[in-house]
């Protein structure tokens, strides 16, 4: 039996299909490349090169290649550019998990692992956000996040008298930096880490956007946890589904503490011997001052727990981006 990794040749997705393998689960991908690269797909997992959006090859998919769940992580990432373009977010993040939804019930395939997001919550008004923190998101891209987790528990309850019912899961999580393999990096042109690369190898000075935020340095703090860390939950959690355990419907992937811009700034210097002061630019308007989660449910049946430094999360971002350089 095999998982379905959908979005299996993007950053997270190849990192989580490394997972699989390592834990001896045969994975397989789909992805259309909008934002992912064929050559993340190890030359030994076999790929599917299409849309979730198209239903009839998500079920041939799941059919062929015996598959009894899926890790969804396909769907259009970017939430500042999901205010303008909403209805391409939503095509692609309800639409889409609809659809491989509906593929899975026709294919009699039951368990899946949903790539939920931090943005499902907005700017929180609490220091430490659990999962029963208000859902207040403040985008296109939260709201289709949380309507897809709304997808999860809908369907569960329609099939839980049914011969294949649901059993599902949303891991959460919030800034994904670092590699687990040199040959994997993060493209995004919009996360912090790829941005400060992309200067630091061009010759520019990094920025920082905002020094005046009610924090110990000025600067704002976010969770930043590694990508294998967050592929290893993805794997924990689907042992978890396909064993019949119990499992809770969502998980905060946080690091409970946080780190702040100039913290990861300091340690981009400290690791790529690059001395540099970053730019202060203004503020970008709507950025919280703080969101940091708790992990603790998840570390207490995810084995999830932050394995890296913030050293360790630069040194193999850097290795890897300069590698694909």
């Amino acid at each position: 039996m095999s998982w379905l990794v959908t979005g299996g040749a993007g950053y997270i997705g190849a990192h989580i299909v490394r997972a699989l393998g390592d834990a001896g689960l045969s994975p397989v991908v789909i992805d259309d490349l909008s934002s992912g690269h064929e050559e993340f797909v190890p030359a030994e997992v076999p790929f599917v090169r299409g849309t979730i959006l198209d239903r009839g090859l998500l079920e041939r998919t799941l059919r062929e290649h015996g598959v009894e769940g899926v890790i969804h992580v396909a769907g259009f990432k970017y939430a500042g550019v999901s205010v303008q373009r909403p209805l391409h977010t939503y095509a692609q993040n309800v639409e889409g998990t609809r659809l491989v939804l509906e593929a899975m019930a026709a294919a009699d395939v039951s368990n899946i692992v949903f790539s939920s997001s931090a943005a499902v919550y907005g700017t929180p008004d609490v220091d430490l956000v659990t999962e029963d923190t208000a859902k207040r998101p403040a985008s296109p891209y939260g709201e289709s996040k949380l309507i897809g987790e709304w997808l999860l528990r809908d369907q569960a309850v329609a099939t839980a008298e049914s011969e294949h019912p649901l059993r599902h899961t949303s891991l959460r999580y919030f800034n994904v930096v670092g590699s687990a393999d040199p040959e994997v990096h993060d493209s995004s042109p919009h996360n912090l880490f790829p941005l400060v690369f992309e200067a630091l190898l061009d010759g520019r000075t990094p920025r920082i956007n905002g020094d005046d935020y009610a924090t110990p340095d000025g600067t704002n703090v976010r969770d930043y946890v590694h990508v294998h860390d967050i592929a290893l939950a993805h794997v924990v959690a689907a042992q978890r589904l396909a064993s019949g355990e119990p499992i809770e419907p969502a998980y905060n992937l946080g690091s409970g503490d946080g780190l702040s811009v100039r913290q990861i700034m300091d340690a981009m210097a400290r690791v790529t011997g690059i001395d540099f002061t970053p730019e202060i630019a203004p503020r970008r308007p709507g950025d919280p001052d703080r969101i940091v989660a708790s992990g603790e449910l998840a570390a207490r049946d995810l084995d999830w727990r932050m394995r890296h430094t913030v050293d360790d999360m630069v040194r193999s971002g850097w290795e890897a981006r300069r590698t694909a350089r």
